[in-house]
């Protein structure tokens, strides 16, 4: 209360940061706590915000990066300055590579320290400058709701993406106006006149027309018109490395994933298609096999992005449409073409190849060593048309590439910059985000032991995910490339586990060791039964050889 009796209209500057965050439609704050922002805590003790307490600043800006993957919004993340700010690095590198919008809170040393060499002082400008899309420090307290409010709207605006707000914690505890900056709307872009009869044209000539879809800008209702649409017209699509479900994997315009270890057919779908449209995301490195398919400059490509200047530097771009994915189906919903058989055809061959790759192997246990094949077939057939799956970095991530039914969009959340440690923070926000849901996380043991005690985080919030951590004690992927270049010269990957289970059982969870294959079936279902009935985690820790690929 005011000295006269009457309701304040001030607040700290810290407290109007989190009211401003409310107002956002802010969900959850991913936070590993420290002295330098406490007001901001302060703030978080009484608002709608959940407060989600981390164990170390990567897991929390992995997890807010993955909520920003399943939202319309920016994930939030909290970190102090100094080591911390150094922590949540990785987090914030995904999101840049990903496309991710996602606002990093780093508290800073008292303005009038600055310059001096102060304990843990950093230039947070130097530091993020190239990893983030704005570096934005509040000097100005009565600004508190304007800079958030900015942070909001530049991550979300244009491609999607990175935002460091630097808090000084003197500056955030003075008093200024409790009154808020309004949400600054975001340019969503959508087809011309031009653009949409350039698009009808091309369609109407091509006779091997393939979409590729990607990104992390759909809403769930884009997605599922563009998969009506495609379906309607006989039309393929195929999904841009680890970005899986916008077009369901049951829907029969649904060709495979392109990236990274893709199947053959996927990979010779560029240089046969005579049209060939990316949506939400652009021709890079990856979806090319490092600039060296689809680049002769007579192919013709169309690029759906939001992004004027963002065309992947790969390849021709024949026509390039400014509009958020949404927005594009919206427009593209009003093209009504006649259906080749061509078409019909060219979709049905392809479907024909995603469907014998995703085939599942026998659920029958064979002899000897467990296998994540067996456990595969055994997992998903027990899974809910909504499961959804998670991983990181590793050979293990292939086993979901190729069985795991992504029905819908955001049912796959990965690391596409390759950044291991992602599985575990990412399963947590995802059952956060949707307690309802099945949520699985396949890790491989190298990238478990980078953040697998958020599975601590987990047991204190109620996350129930089920943990797949395929151990072939070594770093798999790496160990691939040494035996392509440097064969038997292994060097630098091989390793020695824990028990991943004891640590599960350890954190509140339930684990189990799994070594022979004929325990398959019975570890799925009771872990399964374990999260159903007993409301927590569990974790499946599957003793596999070495050298066994998904394909």
């Amino acid at each position: 209360m005011s000295e006269n009796g009457q309701p304040s209209t001030k607040k700290s500057a810290g407290h109007v940061i989190v009211d401003t965050l409310v107002a956002h439609g802010v969900e959850r704050a991913y936070v590993v706590p420290g002295e330098s922002y406490l007001d901001v805590l302060d703030g978080l003790h009484n608002s709608t915000i959940d407060t989600v307490v981390c164990r170390h600043e990567g897991g929390a800006t992995y997890m807010a990066e993955a909520e920003g993957k399943m939202h319309q919004r920016p994930g939030i993340a909290m970190v102090t300055r100094g080591p911390g700010a150094a922590n949540a690095h990785v987090g914030l590198h995904t999101a840049w590579q990903d496309s991710t919008p996602l606002v990093l809170f780093v508290g800073l040393i008292p303005f009038e320290h600055r310059g001096k060499e102060a304990f843990q002082e950093f230039d947070p400008r130097a530091w993020f400058g190239t990893g983030a899309k704005r570096v934005m420090v509040l000097d100005h307290p009565d600004r508190a709701s304007e800079v958030v409010a900015e942070a909001m709207f530049a991550a979300m605006s244009g491609r999607p993406g990175p935002v460091v707000v630097g808090l000084p914690e003197d500056i955030i505890t003075r008093e200024v106006s409790a009154t808020l900056h309004p949400e600054i709307p975001v340019a969503t872009g959508g087809m011309t006149v031009t653009d949409w009869k350039a698009l009808h044209g091309a369609l109407q000539e091509a006779d091997k027309p393939l979409f590729i879809f990607g990104g992390n800008d759909w809403t769930h209702e884009g997605a599922a018109d563009f998969t009506r649409w495609l379906e309607e017209h006989d039309l393929p699509a195929a999904a841009e490395w680890r970005c899986e479900g916008t077009v369901p994997f049951n829907s029969p315009s649904y060709v495979g994933p392109i990236g990274y270890g893709r199947p053959k057919p996927t990979y010779d779908l560029l240089e046969e298609t005579d049209l060939l449209i990316f949506v939400g995301t652009v021709p890079g490195d990856v979806i090319t096999d490092g600039f060296n398919v689809r680049q002769n400059w007579d192919k013709k490509n169309f690029l759906v992005t939001i992004d004027p200047s963002l065309r992947g530097r790969s390849g021709p771009v024949s026509h390039q449409i400014v509009a958020k994915p949404d927005v594009f189906v919206r427009d593209l919903l009003l093209m009504d073409l006649p259906v080749k058989d061509s078409w019909r055809e060219w979709t049905g061959r392809m479907r024909g190849e995603q469907e014998k790759f995703a085939q599942l192997p026998p659920a029958t246990p064979t002899t000897g060593q467990a296998k994540m094949d067996t456990l595969m077939a055994n997992l998903v057939t027990a899974l809910p048309e909504d499961a959804m799956v998670t991983f990181g970095a590793g050979e293990h991530t292939n086993w979901a590439h190729r069985y795991f039914p992504t029905n819908g969009y955001a049912s796959m959340l990965s690391a596409r910059n390759g950044s291991m440690g992602y599985s575990i923070p990412s399963a947590v926000a995802a059952s956060l985000s949707y307690p309802q849901r099945r949520v699985v996380s396949i890790a491989g043991d190298g990238e478990f032991m980078m953040n697998g005690q958020e599975l601590a985080t987990a047991a204190q919030y109620g996350a129930t995910p089920l943990v797949v951590v395929m151990d072939n004690q070594q770093y798999g992927t790496i160990r691939t490339h040494q035996e392509r270049h440097y064969p038997d010269r292994v060097s630098g990957t091989q390793l020695k586990n824990p028990d991943f289970a004891l640590m599960a059982q350890s954190f509140g969870g339930y684990g189990v060791r799994v070594e022979n294959d004929a325990d398959v079936p019975a570890a799925v279902d009771a872990a399964l039964a374990a999260i159903d009935n007993d409301k927590t985690f569990a974790l499946i820790h599957l003793i596999v050889e070495q050298g066994v690929k998904a394909y």
